[in-house]
């Protein structure tokens, strides 16, 4: 489905074929391609900006039934993201068009200034991510994702590069498979059958991995997730994945928020805030989502992936504002609002995942405040963490992968806002401001002396609107983030 192709233009037919151009520089060395280029800049209708389209039909320059021009905007400013963005533009166009295959050219290495294996992976992911739809509740299936997607490569890279389209293919799989975790449904997902569905897709990919029921849970202490879920007749999950290659000298946990519904508990959301909350399970979906792909990109380094999954609802059985519960660690929290959850849930996961692994390196991911959507907006999430040299590197990360993240400060005074009159801890800050720090300084009470980052991923984790390789609903946001940063850890 996904190619590196050297196409002879004179033997070879094309159906489809889409041709990035930039607005003040040719960018292809490919000699049709870039006569095509030209004949497009002289239309007066296009020049090459980002969003421009001109389109030619069987043209005389090479056998192809549609020739797709796309404006990339000035060559100065073109970085990998624009060409994952023009290639995911381009995919999705084709489908809307009702087109079910298409080849992409390539630009070249020496005139796009970017490195060809570095170019060719953007835009394949872009390309490979565009091709999604969920749509699995719709009766009326408009569009369809494409068969065939090629890229037009010269020969050499075409040899050279033969291994990326399966790579890609593999990171971009555990992308999907969160995005359409999180656009599921609530009713659809309900701990138990969430839970089930992760472990059997961990286990296609030979992954170890375990559920825990509720009497599992009481029975290794995991108060503060049963106390979450008490509230719902849904009870919690815990699922455990393991990727353990041979040789492999260090151990990293991650752990991923995995509430399936938050309705906010006895401190209920109102409406407008409850809408969406399918989605705060979504750290747990990128956690899962990057094992599985590790399971096929095979880096070198043990991962294990604890999700602490439940439902956060009213009831007669739910935990009340006053309470005290008693986490995995031994630490008691007051419960100043049933509405901050998610750090109750993975202050068990982390400090089980201390306890029982060792980590050399430990993260979480979690849909956690709405105060770093204010902080951050919705494209850009949130790191934590008192290790310079971790940060930097998810940073960087980020950037690559254009998972972006920014780094935020840990005050040690702003401890003083989770101080309880009644237990070690509690769980809302006696301030309103500032929401995501103290809910990261709540996660780092335990976590001990292990290198920890947490990433608050509440903005990005869902899109309301189409992007240009992403539609709406779950973005996947994380996978391909974790993916690089375990390849360099």
């Amino acid at each position: 489905m996904l190619e590196l192709k050297s196409v002879n233009p004179k033997k070879e037919r094309i159906k489809t074929l889409v041709i990035p151009v930039c607005e003040d520089a040719d960018i292809h060395d490919i000699r049709p391609v870039g006569v095509l280029t030209k004949k497009a800049m002289k239309l007066e209708e296009f020049s090459g900006k980002a969003e421009e389209e001109v389109v030619f039909h069987h043209p005389a320059e090479l056998a192809a039934d549609r020739v797709i021009l796309m404006g990339a905007g000035p060559l100065a400013s073109a970085d990998l993201e624009t060409y994952r963005a023009l290639a995911g533009r381009a995919v999705r166009g084709c489908m809307t068009r009702g087109i079910d295959d298409v080849l992409i050219a390539v630009p070249s290495e020496g005139k796009s200034g970017i490195g060809a294996a570095d170019l060719i992976t953007a835009m394949m992911e872009g390309a490979f991510l565009a091709n999604h739809i969920f749509d699995r509740y719709k009766s009326d299936k408009k569009q369809a994702p494409l068969k065939d997607i090629a890229l037009w490569v010269k020969a050499r890279d075409a040899g050279r590069l033969a291994g990326l389209p399966d790579r890609v293919a593999a990171a971009c799989e555990g992308t999907l498979l969160a995005r359409d975790w999180v656009s599921l449904p609530a009713n659809d997902k309900r701990p138990d059958a969430y839970a089930e569905s992760i472990a059997a897709r961990a286990r296609d990919r030979g992954l170890i991995a375990e559920v825990w029921d509720e009497k599992a849970l009481e029975e290794n202490g995991f108060g503060a997730l049963l106390a979450v879920g008490q509230g719902s007749l849904a009870r919690p999950r815990l699922v455990i994945l393991e990727y353990r290659p041979k040789n492999a000298a260090k151990t990293v946990c991650l752990i991923g928020k995995g509430v399936t519904f938050d309705s906010g508990g006895l401190n209920l959301k109102v409406g407008g805030s409850m809408e969406g909350m399918k989605m705060d399970m979504a750290g747990s979906a990128a956690v899962a989502g990057a094992l599985i792909s590790a399971a096929r990109l095979t880096p070198k380094v043990n991962i294990v992936g604890i999700l602490p999954l439940v439902e956060n609802m009213p009831s007669g059985g739910a935990i009340r504002p006053g309470d005290i519960i008693r986490t995995y660690s031994g630490k008691t929290v007051e419960i100043g609002n049933t509405d901050a959850e998610g750090r109750l849930i993975l202050a068990d996961a982390l400090a089980y995942a201390v306890n029982t692994y060792h980590p050399d390196t430990l993260i979480d991911l979690a849909t956690l405040t709405g105060a770093c959507v204010v902080a951050l907006g919705e494209k850009i999430a949130a790191v934590f963490t008192a290790e310079d040299a971790l940060a930097e590197a998810i940073l960087a990360s980020g950037r690559r992968t254009h998972e972006r993240c920014w780094r935020m400060p840990m005050p040690e005074d702003y401890k003083e806002l989770l101080k309880s009159d009644f237990a070690d801890i509690s769980n809302m800050s006696s301030s309103k401001w500032g929401g995501a720090i103290t809910a990261a300084l709540f996660l780092s009470s335990f976590v001990k002396d292990t290198r920890w980052a947490h990433i608050d991923i509440a903005g990005p984790a869902y899109a309301k609107k189409a992007g240009p390789y992403c539609g709406p609903g779950g973005t996947g946001f994380g996978v391909r983030l974790l993916l690089d940063l375990l390849e360099r850890i």
